[in-house]
């Protein structure tokens, strides 16, 4: 077990297929068992059915939280959470993604000695497909997926920005947390804004693991309208950085 006791884990999901479910169990296992640290967990949803808090670790923090919109307003979500975070860092996480524990102790000490934002992964966002997921599922094994790399795709490029992050919350809550509505392309504004906030920012060298899933609503960038607005802000954002319009990563 490693102390990171430092940093708290923020994970937020509204449970739209069985897999997401059975993913969420096994990134909050992974945590537990590989990290001393806080973990807040919000469920969003119309009405608690209480699976998940029966079956994740009975060690992290969990709030359910009525919505009744279609859509998963996750960005707004994880500026509730962060509003409850009173450790120096915040790990902001997919409830879809497990990384070597080594790399998330990596990025953390990168914080300790100053960067202000860190990625646990080198932007390889792999894939697990379904066999692999499977066999993940039964033997909680990275060291199986790390070996079997080869037989995965990758998500997004290889410079991804999704998935997983830690920053000093001091930082964070000082550029307002979250701004977009939503799922996707955030993550690379996200970043487009710390570079604008002249943050640091470290990749710690390995890979990033997604266990598949079907896309359900809250998966996908939802309605046409939606990925206009999205886009301008994430051109305007990047604009301010290097003054052209510049779509390396919207992931």
């Amino acid at each position: 077990m490693y102390d990171l006791t430092d940093t708290t884990f923020i994970l937020i999901a509204k449970f739209d297929t069985i897999e997401r479910l059975e993913n969420a169990i096994m990134v909050t296992e992974f945590i537990t068992q590989n990290f001393h640290a806080e973990i807040l967990f919000l469920e969003i949803g119309q009405y608690p059915n209480n699976i998940f808090h029966r079956l994740a670790p009975q060690t992290l923090k969990y709030e359910f939280i009525e919505d009744y919109d279609e859509n998963l307003h996750r960005t707004w979500y994880i500026n509730k959470g962060l509003e409850k975070v009173n450790t120096p860092y915040t790990a902001v996480w997919d409830i879809d993604v497990v990384i070597p524990p080594l790399q998330v102790v990596d990025a953390v000490n990168k914080l300790r000695e100053g960067y202000e934002v860190a990625y646990p992964y080198d932007g390889h966002f792999y894939n697990t497909g379904n066999l692999i997921r499977k066999i993940y599922l039964k033997s909680r094994s990275l060291a199986f997926m790390c070996n079997h790399i080869k037989f995965m795709n990758l998500l997004y490029s290889d410079d991804a920005v999704g998935g997983a992050f830690i920053i000093n919350t001091k930082n964070y809550k000082y550029i307002g947390g979250e701004n977009f509505y939503g799922w996707g392309i955030e993550d690379g504004e996200r970043y487009m804004n710390w570079l604008n906030n002249g943050y640091r920012i470290f990749r710690a060298k390995g890979p990033l693991f997604h266990l598949s899933h079907p896309r359900g609503i809250n998966s996908l960038i939802n309605r046409d309208d939606d990925v206009v607005i999205k886009k301008r802000i994430y051109v305007s954002t990047a604009i301010k950085y290097n003054g052209k319009d510049d779509f390396r990563d919207i992931h």
